[in-house]
């Protein structure tokens, strides 16, 4: 399953080669971006824009180990494409974080299912990024003393022990908690060192 707001970006100095993979990824429903050098991709590119790099391993100019480079940062996935089978560069490429490396010719179908592969890969980044910004935003409604009694109960220590650290009596912190598991958006105690720990991850 495609999503239109996809963009694939093809990066080939081989015209013919671009239209080719043009065709087959536009009838899949991928919305198809093509560049004959790395630099003006780099140039027109938006990072913000839901997608994944389709890149010619050897380009004149810039290489596509470059090109995943200055990707690497905004975490948007790359496939491979190599005229010449070469085990050391597919192995640099995946070590790099490469989605994946095709041999040239591709098959479609393999092309497609490297793509959807990217797809499913940026779709669950972009919600994880999502979910720390969420977090990231109630964490910052806490005031600091509910800031203090979340540090607190997720290292697990208990109203008493909290009451006593702070130097406040035990019905502050439970006042304490409510607001601040409210404002956390949880109901359990797990729910919260859940969400927490994913947050630190």
């Amino acid at each position: 399953m495609t999503d239109a707001m996809f963009q694939v970006s093809l990066i080939d100095d081989d015209v013919q080669v671009l239209k080719a993979l043009s065709r087959v990824l536009s009838i899949a429903g991928y919305q198809v971006q093509t560049f004959t050098d790395a630099e003006t991709f780099l140039d027109e590119h938006d990072p913000l824009l839901p997608g994944c790099t389709v890149v010619d391993l050897h380009l004149p100019g810039k290489s596509g180990f470059e090109i995943q480079e200055a990707l690497d940062a905004c975490g948007r996935p790359v496939v491979f494409l190599t005229g010449q089978g070469n085990v050391p560069a597919s192995v640099r490429a995946m070590r790099a974080g490469a989605q994946d490396f095709l041999e040239k010719p591709v098959n479609t179908q393999t092309l497609l299912a490297a793509v959807e592969q990217a797809r499913l890969v940026d779709v669950a980044r972009r919600r994880n990024f999502q979910d720390q910004e969420d977090l990231k935003k109630r964490v910052a409604r806490l005031t600091a003393r509910e800031r203090q009694v979340l540090d607190q109960v997720v290292a697990g220590r208990f109203n008493k022990q909290i009451a006593g650290d702070l130097g406040i009596v035990e019905k502050t912190v439970k006042v304490h908690r409510g607001r601040m598991m409210h404002k956390m958006g949880v109901r359990t105690v797990a729910d919260l060192v859940r969400i927490v720990e994913h947050f630190n991850a």
